[in-house]
């Protein structure tokens, strides 16, 4: 069992590597449950364990300051567990949410700690050694895949044998009180994402799509399909906003001396491709003070070793770059293309106003986050998993694969292209965007669409019926078939919205999961639902 113990710990090794790999979703459920049943000699069962846990975790997505359950850990031991035991996904859930809750305050504790090398990194800068500050971002970033890699290995070589005693003992009324709570866990994944794009402008899309489920019985991909096309009709010619708010940022507004004024380009297309790959990078040691300082600075040292040859420029660009920064990795090479193109302008003029930089960057930081979180978690990922688990949850290997193309294909063709779009045309480019209006309409359309996938994943993927029935035993019409008739997936429609309620309310997301899973287990021993 070692060996096997040994894969399984790299398995989750990978899935923690994800910082170094760009946020690319290589460490949800969806994709390492099926690595995980490949070793243990059952890939169909992590197939379906897989997308079973990627329903209940399927909003669980770190924006900000906001450390979410950790589903790489919890994933992979409940899959390991569970298909070891032969118990199946009701087990796998309920001992994937207690693991990945613990495993939470361990990363969270790492993002703490993290901030001790903020001095070290400083140090490095005052002396213009990047070196230092590659190595450091590098090894500070490998504490996260190793601890947890560590963590996992001892949890599986103690715990494996004394998990599938205490399986093997449970009884039958208890799994299936386990089996009803995990129908009902994906509604908090929903609510999460509803949280993200519910507004009342936006809201009859996401009828819209649980109409369509619920009572035409469209797929989910075939859903998407028609909202892409009814976001393209929608925002064709969506007005302009009259005027932007104190809390909006417009380009235009932006003050003139901060864009680069058509600067000498020199850098060569292979450097600005190194940007884009240093870039995945970004998160690698993501910590609560300065965010992803280090990671913005890793990636723009191959244009500071281009364009400053003294000790003191380079210290200087370093110590500029080690500010805080935090924005959303799918966007984040336009504003690393923008910097590179003012460093260089910064190099070749000497009246050039270097406290310049930092305010285009912190200026773009907030817009490019809202704009980008929401297209890629609010509509790309939304898609992806309403195709990828719609497939998945039958035991298709298609469906990881389908969830890694939909949402990488745009990802990295948009993040490549990024850091070119910014290093050419810079804040002009930014300028045109807000003429054209293309933000607004990229904004609304994305809402439009993902809210029509989730609206239908409560009628297309949660399984949530009573078996109550009303009159004598002679003559008794079952609730459920009443319910149908009214609205089919009435249950789970219902149960989404009550979750969505206590997220607005701002309730962890912990006592949401925990709620859930007493409300699943005590409905089933009560016959309430099944």
């Amino acid at each position: 069992m070692l060996v096997t113990f040994l894969l399984l710990t790299l398995i989750a090794v990978f899935g923690h590597f994800e910082d170094f790999l760009g946020t690319t979703l290589l460490s949800r459920p969806l994709v390492l449950g099926p690595l995980v049943g490949l070793v243990l000699g059952d890939v169909t069962q992590g197939v379906m364990i897989g997308a079973t846990l990627e329903l209940i975790f399927m909003g669980n997505i770190k924006v900000g300051a906001a450390i979410p359950p950790d589903i790489i850990t919890g994933g992979v031991l409940g899959t390991a567990f569970a298909i070891m035991s032969h118990k199946g996904p009701a087990i796998a859930l309920a001992l994937a949410v207690p693991i990945s809750i613990l495993a939470e305050m361990v990363i969270s504790g790492l993002f703490v700690f993290r901030a001790v090398f903020n001095k070290k990194f400083n140090l490095y800068a005052e002396d213009g050694n990047y070196k230092g500050i590659q190595r450091l971002h590098i090894l500070s970033g490998l504490l996260k895949p190793v601890l947890m890699g560590i963590i996992i290995f001892v949890a599986l070589e103690l715990g494996s044998t004394a998990i599938k005693s205490f399986l093997d003992m449970m009884p039958a009324w208890v799994q299936s009180g386990l089996q009803v709570a995990g129908n009902m866990l994906p509604a908090l994944g929903f609510a999460l994402l509803m949280n993200l794009m519910f507004n009342k402008r936006v809201a009859p899309y996401f009828f819209l799509g649980f109409m369509l489920a619920a009572f035409l019985k469209l797929p989910i991909i075939a859903i998407g399909g028609l909202g892409v096309i009814i976001a393209l009709i929608v925002t064709q010619d969506a007005p302009k906003p009259a005027a932007s708010t104190d809390d909006d940022f417009d380009f235009d507004d932006a003050p003139a001396e901060t864009a680069p004024t058509e600067p000498q380009h020199k850098l060569s297309k292979g450097t600005l491709r190194n940007l884009f790959f240093r870039s995945l990078t970004l998160e690698a040691n993501f910590n609560f003070e300065t965010w992803q300082n280090t990671g913005f600075v890793f990636t723009i040292i191959p244009v500071l070793k281009k364009l400053y040859h003294t000790k003191e420029a380079m210290a200087a660009a370093l110590k500029r770059h080690l500010q805080l920064f935090n924005t959303s990795p799918y966007g984040s090479t336009l504003i690393v293309g923008i910097t590179a193109a003012m460093e260089e302008q910064n190099s070749q003029d000497k009246d050039f106003d270097e406290e310049s930089i930092s305010s285009v960057k912190l200026g773009l930081m907030g817009p490019l986050a809202g704009v980008f979180d929401s297209l890629f978690w609010g509509t790309f990922k939304v898609i992806a998993a309403g195709v990828g688990t719609s497939l998945a949850i039958k035991g298709n290997i298609l469906g990881p694969l389908l969830f890694l193309l939909i949402f990488n294909v745009p990802h990295l063709l948009l993040r490549y292209n990024l850091t070119f779009i910014g290093y050419n045309a810079g804040t002009k480019f930014l300028q045109n965007l807000s003429k054209s209006n293309l933000m607004d309409k990229l904004t609304s359309g994305a809402a439009i669409l993902g809210l029509m996938v989730v609206g239908a994943m409560p009628a297309t993927l949660m399984n949530i019926k009573t078996p109550l029935n009303i009159g004598s035993s002679s003559s008794a019409v079952g609730v459920q078939a009443i319910l149908d008739q009214i609205v089919p997936a009435m249950i789970p429609l219902g149960l989404t919205f009550l979750v969505y309620y206590f997220v607005k309310k701002q309730v962890k997301t912990t006592w949401l999961l925990l709620g859930l899973l007493v409300l699943g287990f005590a409905g089933s021993i009560i016959h309430l639902f099944v």
